[in-house]
C-alpha cells in the first residue's frame, strides 16, 4: 500500500484542480436547480390558484361530454288523453319518422313500459301514475292531479319542482314527469345514422338487404343508379355531412402543404443572403434575420386573423399565415444551417474558378439539401395540425367546421368523429414526414 505525503497531496491537488477545489456552483449547483425547480411549481400553484379551481371546477361535465362523444339521445313524449296513451318523438328523432323500438313495449293492461337499461332502470306509465325503477329501488308517481307528486319518500336521484318532476336515471337516461306529458330520455350507445341517414331509402335496412338492392334491386330513382344513389346519401348525409366534413379536412391539408411550400420557396433564396459566410455583408445578414424573428414571433394565429380581416374567411387566409411563420421559422433554420456547412468543399470549388453560381451548386447544395428537407418535411407535418387551429378562427378547412360542431354544444359526436379523422391524418403525415426524412438522411426508422 502506497502512503502519501503532504507533499505529494499538494502536487495531486495543484495537477486535478477541477477535482480538488470546485466552485460553489459545482458543489451545489445541482442541489439549487432542484430547490430553484420546487420553488417555481410552489409559485405556479400560488399564481393559478390551483387549489380553489380544482374544488371549483365542474368535473362532471367531462363525463357528459365524453359520453356524448359515443352515445346519443332518443327522446319519446308520452301524452295522456281520454283515448289513451299516445307517442310522439321530435321531428329530427334518430329513430325516424315511424319509430317503434324494442325499448318501449306495451303491456296488456294497455300501459307502456320503457326499459332504459333493462329491468333495472325502467319506466312504466299508466294513465294514474308513472313507475320509475332505478338504484334499486321502485318510485311511484301520482299524476292524477294539476301537478304530479311523489307518494312515499323522495330519494336523491328524484328532484321535485312545482309542476315537474326530474328522474335522473344515471347513464341510461332521465325523465321529466309533468301533468299529462312524461318526457324520457335513454342514451343509446353508438353513432345514429353514420351511413344513411332517415332521409334516405337505404335508412335502417340490414347491411345485406342494402347490398342488394344496390346490385340487382330495382331504380329507385329512375334517372339515377342506385350505386349512385347511395354514394350520394352517404356524402350528403344530413346529420353527419360527410361531403362537407371531408372536403373540409382536404382543404386544411392542401392548406398546410401550400403554405409550407411556398415559405420554403420564399426562405431558401434569402437563407442564402442571411448566412454571414455565404454574403459577407453584415447590415443584409442582421436586418434579414431580423425579419425571420419578426415573421415567426407573430404567431400563426394572429396572422390568421390579420389575413381573415383582409380577405375575407377561408383557406386564402389560412394558407398566407402559414406562409408568413413558415417563412421566418425555415429562414432562421435554412441560414444557421448554411453558417454550419464545411467550407472545404466551396473552397476547392472555388479554386477551380468556377463562378459563384457553380460554387453554390456543387458546393454547398449538396450539404444542406438533406437537412433542408428534413426540416421543411418536419414543419408541413406540424403545420398539418396547425392548419386545423387557425381554421378555427376562420380561417377554412376543418378546424371551423370542428368549431362550429363544438359550439353548439351538442354536436359532440360530430366532434368525436372529426377529432378521428384529424388524428388518423396526422398520423399518416407524421409516418410519410419520418420515412420520407430517414430515407433523405440515410439512416433506418426508430435509429
Amino acid at each position: 500500500m502506497t502512503v502519501l505525503d503532504a507533499n505529494r497531496m499538494h502536487e495531486i491537488e495543484a495537477r486535478y484542480p477541477e477535482y480538488f477545489q470546485r466552485s460553489f456552483k459545482q458543489r451545489f449547483g445541482t442541489l439549487m436547480m432542484v430547490i430553484g425547480t420546487l420553488v417555481y411549481c410552489i409559485y405556479a400553484v400560488w399564481f393559478f390558484e390551483l387549489p380553489r379551481l380544482m374544488s371549483e371546477a365542474h368535473w362532471e361535465r367531462f363525463g357528459i361530454y365524453m359520453s356524448q362523444w359515443v352515445s346519443y339521445d332518443a327522446q319519446p313524449e308520452f301524452r295522456i288523453g281520454d283515448s289513451g296513451i299516445s307517442v310522439r318523438y321530435p321531428r329530427f328523432s334518430p329513430l325516424g319518422d315511424n319509430p317503434n323500438p324494442d325499448w318501449i313495449t306495451n303491456k296488456p293492461d294497455g300501459n307502456l313500459v320503457v326499459s332504459l337499461s333493462g329491468t333495472n332502470r325502467q319506466v312504466e306509465i299508466s294513465k294514474t301514475q308513472v313507475l320509475l325503477t332505478a338504484h334499486g329501488v321502485t318510485v311511484p308517481v301520482d299524476i292524477t292531479g294539476e301537478n304530479p307528486r311523489v307518494d312515499g319518500n323522495v330519494p336523491d336521484w328524484i328532484s321535485v319542482y312545482d309542476d315537474n318532476i326530474l328522474a335522473k336515471m344515471g347513464f341510461s337516461g332521465d325523465v321529466s314527469i309533468a301533468a299529462h306529458r312524461i318526457k324520457v330520455r335513454k342514451r343509446l350507445l353508438g353513432w345514429p345514422n353514420f351511413i344513411f341517414d332517415t332521409r334516405s331509402p337505404f335508412f335502417d335496412k340490414p347491411a345485406g338487404e342494402v347490398v342488394s338492392m344496390i346490385i340487382s334491386g330495382p331504380r329507385i330513382e329512375p334517372d339515377q343508379s342506385n350505386l349512385s344513389l347511395a354514394f350520394d346519401n352517404i356524402w350528403n348525409n344530413g346529420a353527419w355531412q360527410h361531403g362537407d366534413v371531408w372536403t373540409k379536412l382536404f382543404q386544411t391539408i392542401v392548406m398546410a402543404f401550400l403554405g409550407t411550400l411556398l415559405g420554403a420557396v420564399a426562405a431558401f433564396p434569402l437563407a442564402f443572403l442571411a448566412a454571414r459566410n455565404i454574403t459577407p455583408n453584415r447590415v443584409l445578414n442582421q436586418c434579414l434575420k431580423r425579419l425571420f424573428d419578426f415573421l415567426r414571433s407573430v404567431d400563426m394565429l394572429i396572422w390568421a386573423l390579420f389575413l381573415t380581416r383582409a380577405f375575407g374567411p377561408g383557406p386564402l387566409a389560412g394558407s398566407g399565415a402559414i406562409f408568413l411563420t413558415e417563412t421566418g421559422t425555415l429562414g432562421k433554420l435554412y441560414s444557421e444551417g448554411l453558417e454550419n456547412i464545411d467550407n472545404k468543399p466551396r473552397e476547392g470549388i472555388k479554386s477551380t474558378g468556377a463562378s459563384t453560381l457553380l460554387v453554390h451548386r456543387f458546393g454547398i447544395i449538396p450539404q444542406i439539401i438533406p437537412v433542408f428537407v428534413s426540416q421543411t418535411l418536419y414543419q408541413w407535418e406540424s403545420n398539418v395540425r396547425g392548419a386545423t387551429i387557425i381554421g378555427a378562427v376562420g380561417a377554412g378547412g376543418i378546424g371551423l367546421k370542428l368549431w362550429e360542431a363544438m359550439r353548439t354544444n351538442s354536436n359532440w359526436q360530430n366532434v368525436a368523429y372529426m377529432v378521428i379523422l384529424i388524428l388518423i391524418v396526422v398520423f399518416l403525415f407524421d409516418a410519410a414526414s419520418n420515412a420520407l426524412r430517414h430515407r433523405l438522411m440515410g439512416t433506418k426508422a426508430g435509429h
